[in-house]
């Protein structure tokens, strides 16, 4: 998607610059968008962004163009090969097991990730920590269940747990920053990281909890009864 906008943008400001050119009678070589307008750099002539579209919408003729380039562009992009670009990273969970009643507490997480060039980093980070929180409630809380007759039982939030604000450890957020080298953008998909890695984060570290009493959780949610069964005490 970003590199779809980016496209666009690219072209759109193309048009924009042909225009001004017309109107500011200038080679297009010459000029660059700086600010709201299309000007000679260094303190040139220029036109705002808003009289080239005023003149392009209503008055086309005044631009001195047989065809003036549209304002309104599509891009789209799909990478060569590929169905995607993915991130990719490490993903660390601290945890503690009560062997007594299997219940897990959440101590500390940390996710160094590289999904390209990183372009807003406040957004990428806390997308990245509502990721990680959602592969929480599933490596953990998350699951349906039903009656021996097919009855759903886990039908509304009062069944169904979610990862609560006051249940979530400290998230710590990193990044290494490797330019995907097939879109110009140079970004990769971040949106699904947290999803990904969380929860095999935990089950290994749940796993390194428990390989002292010999046992091992292999199926989600690693509630506290799957635990119990796993060390023989349920």
């Amino acid at each position: 998607g970003g590199e779809a906008a980016r496209r666009a943008a690219a072209r759109l400001a193309g048009n924009l610059i042909v225009i001004g050119a017309a109107l500011l009678q200038r080679p297009a070589a010459e000029l660059r968008l700086e600010s709201g307008c299309v000007c000679v750099p260094g303190g040139g002539p220029s036109v705002s962004l808003a009289e080239i579209a005023r003149i392009a919408r209503y008055s086309p003729a005044q631009t001195g163009l047989d065809t003036p380039p549209p304002l309104s562009v599509e891009e789209s992009f799909e990478p060569a090969g590929e169905p995607y670009l993915a991130a990719n990273g490490v993903f660390c969970a601290h945890v503690g097991v009560d062997p007594g009643t299997g219940q897990v507490d959440l101590l500390g997480f940390w996710a160094v990730e590289d999904c390209g060039r990183v372009i807003n980093p406040l957004l990428v980070d806390e997308q990245l920590r509502g990721g990680i929180v959602q592969g929480i409630g599933a490596a953990l809380l998350e699951g349906c269940h039903y009656s021996a007759e097919g009855q759903l039982e886990t039908a509304t939030l009062a069944d169904y747990l979610v990862p609560m604000a006051a249940g979530m450890p400290d998230i710590v957020i990193a990044h290494v920053e490797t330019p995907a080298a097939a879109s110009g953008l140079g970004a990769r998909g971040v949106g699904e990281a947290g999803v990904v890695g969380a929860p095999a984060a935990i089950r290994c570290a749940i796993n390194d909890a428990l390989r002292p009493l010999g046992a091992q959780v292999t199926r989600q949610p690693y509630t506290p009864d799957h635990i119990l069964q796993a060390l023989g005490r349920g």
